[in-house]
């Protein structure tokens, strides 16, 4: 495969696009985003930031609830679409997390990078990013596929026949990496993306070094249910077990 040097999602925006639509994948609207609405408390003339924003899912969801929303994603064709949804109050902008200069700083109530803080390296200048925007004591919210248990090709389920038992099976963790995603499964694996593992000591760090303290660490479960076959109840419960996302809260302070 041929080598990338960018980690947006421009060249594969429409298939992304048809992923997520309008309000969100499944796993957006049945667990990520009301997670991190409640995380965020969003309110009427609160000031809010999604950074890479993709095609405004998160935005359109806190404009509804009152809050005076901002959107920055590097792939512009989902910039496209975003504004192309609309409302034309929310402003969107084509720009790298990882430099927001062009934004005023102390600025923001809130902040949120949902399920693309993975996809970036490094992740220190998002961190970075979101604190000088942030106003004194606003808050910042990350979302991530669970690093202990979603790693891509080294993780994986597993059946123990003899205990009836499902398992989740982690052949890495510790040590960071990047892994390619291919898009359009089935059809061209000559289009894809990359991810980057880190442990979760490497957020911790990156977020202290930035002046944030994190003050809430949540691991959410998928909200899929096995409703047949002789598995399905050790399915239900490794799923009630292993969590899929992990989303931290992290506060500026100074």
């Amino acid at each position: 495969m041929a080598k990338r040097r960018d980690t947006d999602w421009t060249d594969v925006a429409d298939w992304y696009d048809q992923l997520v639509g309008e309000s969100g994948s499944e796993y957006h609207r049945e667990v990520v985003l009301p997670g991190v609405v409640r995380l965020l408390s969003p309110a009427a003339g609160m000031r809010m930031i999604d950074l890479a924003c993709g095609q405004g899912v998160l935005c359109r969801l806190l404009r509804e609830r009152g809050a005076e929303t901002t959107g920055v994603d590097m792939a512009e064709p989902l910039i496209r679409s975003a504004r192309e949804r609309g409302p034309a109050d929310i402003r969107y902008h084509v720009g790298d997390a990882r430099d927001v200069s062009f934004l005023p700083s102390a600025q923001f109530d809130a902040a949120a990078c949902v399920l693309a803080i993975q996809n970036i390296h490094p992740v220190q200048p998002v961190f970075e990013s979101a604190a000088r925007l942030l106003k004194p004591s606003g808050k910042l919210v990350i979302v991530m596929m669970h690093p202990c248990f979603r790693g891509p090709k080294e993780t994986a389920w597993g059946w123990d026949e003899k205990a009836k038992l499902q398992y989740r099976r982690v052949n890495r963790y510790l040590l960071p990496r990047k892994s390619p995603i291919v898009t359009h499964p089935g059809k061209s694996a000559e289009q894809y993306t990359w991810t980057f593992h880190k442990p979760i000591e490497s957020y911790v760090k990156a977020l202290r070094n930035a002046g944030l303290l994190i003050d809430a660490i949540e691991e959410w479960a998928s909200h899929k249910v096995s409703t047949s076959g002789p598995r399905a109840a050790a399915e239900n419960a490794a799923r009630k077990e292993i969590p899929m996302f992990m989303a931290m809260r992290a506060l500026k302070i100074g």
